[in-house]
């Protein structure tokens, strides 16, 4: 188990392991990772929108006794960074997430763990020391969904992670390469899912709005899983400053603003770039967390200067695993975390709440 070849001295950073990670995975899996919605205009953006956000270096600065630990939610952590939810790690590893859970570990960071992994949550968490928490789709059935849940908690998973900007979505990457899982690899935790009812559209009628969304999520669904937990519940995809707000009134605990990497609506502004409105929607009353083009330590700095507490890292973690099973992905969050001390250092900020608006250069200055 967590056999992976050497990783090759030439990789340094996080664009190294995608290019290497290319090379490792057949077409159709390729399509499946790195592709986005539609014309993939989002996906670009979510990395090109960082670029075009520059920081505001101060040298001299006393960085005795930097670090770059936190608190969420009650929970300790070593540095800003987690895995995000992803499906189906088998389709890079054979050892798929118990792979990226052991370099987490590895590395202390906090893994979320997707209901689509090709390994169920209960042998993911007998196998690592790493802190998980559970990504929940709302299914069709919702007797299922709390079966789940309960599953989750069981296990020891620490929160709950409610993706909901995904009820439906166009993927040409996908259709093109004819992606399809290949025998032995499924969604391991939804063994046992009722098939969905039958659409109830015509010919001639709309498959989506009289068939794929008949069980579509609802804020009263959300109120219900509210109502059924006492774990740290985060709404994952917000980009709207109004259903932030929403999220705030339905007592949720933190949000994860994402457009999905690009994988839901196309056209969507980066996620870094809806973040500031967010943050100034939700006003500090409970955290914040993006995802959706991270790829340097300088990206995670001016994701916390802009108001998040910290940042989930999708792609570049099947790029590791691809590359180099559990020590690609546990060398990717070390490089990551690296990057992020360096550009601390670089603009002066000693801990993690040190760093604001001022360390970019178009904010007023301090």
């Amino acid at each position: 188990m967590y056999a992976a070849p050497p990783i090759p001295p030439d990789i340094v950073a996080l664009s190294d392991y995608e290019a290497a990670a290319r090379q490792r995975m057949d077409d159709k899996a390729w399509a499946y990772f790195a592709g986005g919605s539609a014309d993939e205009s989002t996906l670009r953006a979510n990395q090109a929108a960082f670029g075009d956000l520059l920081l505001q270096t101060r040298v001299l600065a006393e960085m005795q006794g930097a670090e770059t630990r936190l608190t969420l939610f009650g929970q300790p952590m070593d540095y800003p960074i987690l895995l995000a939810p992803v499906a189906f790690h088998r389709l890079v590893h054979p050892d798929g997430e118990l792979a990226a859970a052991f370099g987490a570990a590895a590395m202390g960071a906090t893994m979320v763990v997707s209901s689509q992994a090709s390994t169920t949550l209960e042998a993911i968490a007998a196998s690592t020391a790493a802190p998980l928490w559970f990504q929940l789709y709302i299914q069709h059935d919702r007797s299922f969904t709390e079966a789940l849940l309960r599953r989750a908690e069981a296990a020891g998973y620490r929160a709950i992670v409610v993706t909901v900007d995904a009820p439906a979505a166009t993927r040409n990457r996908e259709q093109r390469a004819g992606f399809a899982l290949p025998p032995g690899i499924e969604a391991a935790n939804l063994r046992g899912l009722p098939p969905t009812p039958p659409s109830r559209a015509g010919l001639a009628e709309s498959d989506v709005f009289r068939g794929l969304l008949d069980a579509a999520p609802s804020w009263k669904d959300i109120a219900w899983l509210r109502s059924l937990t006492r774990l740290p519940l985060l709404l994952k995809g917000i980009m709207s400053p109004a259903d932030a707000q929403r999220a705030v009134a339905e007592g949720m605990d933190g949000i994860i603003v994402s457009n999905h990497g690009g994988r839901s609506l196309d056209t969507l502004p980066a996620s870094i770039t809806a973040l500031p409105r967010i943050a100034d929607a939700v006003g500090g009353r409970l955290p914040l967390l993006l995802d959706g083009g991270i790829r340097r330590g300088t990206d995670v700095l001016k994701a916390l200067a802009l108001g998040a507490h910290a940042v989930l890292l999708g792609r570049p973690q099947i790029h590791g695993l691809a590359v180099g099973g559990p020590v690609g992905v546990a060398h990717v969050l070390k490089i990551l975390r690296t990057e992020l001390e360096i550009a601390m250092a670089l603009t002066g900020c000693t801990r993690l709440d040190r760093i604001d608006r001022g360390v970019l250069w178009d904010a007023p200055p301090q």
